[in-house]
């Protein structure tokens, strides 16, 4: 039968990409389809003015030699290829606030973690020692995060809430607000993100940091070119808009394009709620499909993209996270109109290893989807142009005018360097990396009832798995485990987590 494979992967975000090499190296025939141009989820880059901007992957942790994600690129093939710039390391990442001139450094390493901070908080030094072992406690409590075979967490860890965490850790404000000063890297809420999220998004920065250079789009054209070379097939403009059964057996997807792919399993790499809406609710217990349906999602972003004029803005080899009050850290999502932008994560591209000047600046917020109601039913993407009309450019436009007049007072004299700035809303993440209502980075987790959250990799329908970042973790890391996790349900987990292991001790 044409178009017949072992696996069906749908969408070619980083989780159905690792999904698929790992399944291919076993010798499964297997297929990957993609609705956008562009493969590769939020590890897309865009061009602007000449100049490459990420879509999501500013940066990436754990990629030293024996570190977790060294470990797992290693193992589907792609780590020599990657060409990788390491941040500085007594500051990748550096807290900053309004009403505060001192700029506080996540450094590189636990002791050197500690060293740096230090300098500001002489009298908490075990504090911050006690915090970065807590972290590697936490990350050790989940098996394959150290490429280990395991019982896996304990629901005692899946329970403890990370602002809660921080608030009996010390009484000092300050530090608890530096200490949790990356919280955008999840999207953290004061009552529900649970300490795990924040340990398993961090730690591997701490352990090491990187930037790609020229952009995190060299990821999927490695994957891809590995994907190839285990006879794997992969195509654009194929979104899957159905799912064919024989009675209860799911057996095939059908594209827009009007195309059908046969398959003995399917792993869906999009929305777990778009993926069960395909399925059909009547197919679906109905408290299992409610209860994906009605999982809250993340906060979204509105994103600015400066490109400077040639040799004007030195580049800078670390990350800013600041904030207007260094007492409203876990609250900035909650913004009026007035009050926006209150905080924000501003990162660099890099485009060559001894760089000077910088040719570019990315700047992200949150924006909630309500913002983007009037537009909601208009889409955008290379493949499916559809105008979003005056207001929404005139909204973009105004929004654009007033998070660049808060970098403008973290970067005196920035707006003289520009050559051109251009912006993204919820609309363009919904569309380009298909999250629901353009969130960050998938489903709320929460601390208060963890399983309620918790969204296995296996469906109700038997040959239908899930991978992506809403399974459990996002990030460059949390989805590569993912995808490993999703892997081990059809291969099995002992196998697969051994042979890894195995190729890994091989090559050394």
């Amino acid at each position: 039968m044409e178009n017949k494979y072992d696996i069906v992967i749908i969408g070619s975000g980083l989780g159905g990409l690792v999904s698929a090499i790992i399944l291919a190296k076993e010798g499964k025939k297997v297929c990957v389809l993609e609705k956008n141009n562009q493969y590769g989820g939020n590890l897309q880059t865009f061009v602007r003015d000449k100049t490459i901007f990420d879509t999501g992957i500013h940066y990436i942790g754990g990629l030293e030699k024996g570190q977790n994600l060294h470990g797992y690129f290693s193992y589907i093939g792609i780590m020599d290829q990657l060409r990788l710039k390491k941040m500085d390391e007594d500051g990748y990442d550096f807290i900053t606030f309004d009403d505060d001139s001192n700029e506080y450094p996540h450094a590189q390493g636990y002791d050197n973690f500690v060293k740096q901070l230090k300098e500001f908080f002489p009298e908490e030094e075990e504090t911050i020692k006690k915090y970065c072992d807590y972290l590697q406690y936490t990350c050790d409590s989940f098996p394959l995060y150290n490429m280990v075979l395991g019982e896996g967490y304990q629901q005692e860890i899946l329970s403890i809430n990370a602002k809660s965490y921080f608030d009996e850790l010390t009484d000092n404000d300050k530090l608890k607000a530096v200490l949790a000063g990356s919280n955008f890297l999840y999207a953290g809420i004061a009552d529900k993100t649970p300490f795990y999220v924040h340990a398993l998004s961090v730690n591997s920065y701490m352990q090491s940091s990187w930037r790609c250079i020229n952009g995190g789009s060299q990821i999927t054209k490695q994957l891809i070119k590995q994907l190839r070379h285990y006879g794997g097939e992969i195509y654009k403009h194929s979104e899957v808009v159905g799912f064919g059964f024989e009675e209860e057996k799911l057996v095939s997807v059908k594209t827009k394009n009007g195309k059908t792919y046969f398959g003995d399993v399917f792993i869906s790499n999009i929305e777990p709620k778009t993926t069960l809406k395909m399925v059909g609710e009547d197919r679906l217990r109905k408290s299992y499909y409610k209860r994906i349906q009605e999982i809250e999602v993340l906060t979204a972003p509105f994103s600015i993209y400066i490109v400077f004029k040639p040799e004007s803005f030195k580049y800078i080899n670390h990350n800013f996270y600041h904030f207007k009050d260094s007492n409203k850290i876990w609250d900035t999502a909650n913004y009026t109109e007035h009050s926006w932008p209150e905080s924000y994560m501003v990162s660099m591209n890099v485009s060559e290893e001894n760089q000077v000047w910088a040719e570019s600046m990315t700047g992200i917020t949150y924006m909630r989807y309500e913002e983007m109601m009037q537009w909601e039913n208009t889409h955008n993407t290379v493949a499916e142009k559809e105008e979003r009309g005056e207001e929404y450019e005139k909204f973009k436009a105004q929004k654009t005018v007033i998070f660049l007049k808060e970098i403008e007072k973290k970067f005196p004299g920035i707006r003289d360097c520009i050559k051109s700035i251009h912006a993204s809303t919820p609309l363009s993440y919904r569309d380009y990396i298909g999250g629901h209502h353009g969130n960050l980075y998938g489903y709320v987790k929460d601390s208060s009832n963890p399983m309620k959250t918790f969204i296995s990799p296996k469906t109700k329908i038997e040959n239908l798995f899930l991978t992506g970042q809403s399974i459990n973790m996002h990030g460059v890391l949390g989805v590569t485990i993912g995808a490993v996790v999703t892997c081990s349900e059809i291969v099995g987990r002992e196998y697969l987590i051994q042979k890894i292991n195995q190729e890994l001790e091989d090559k050394q």
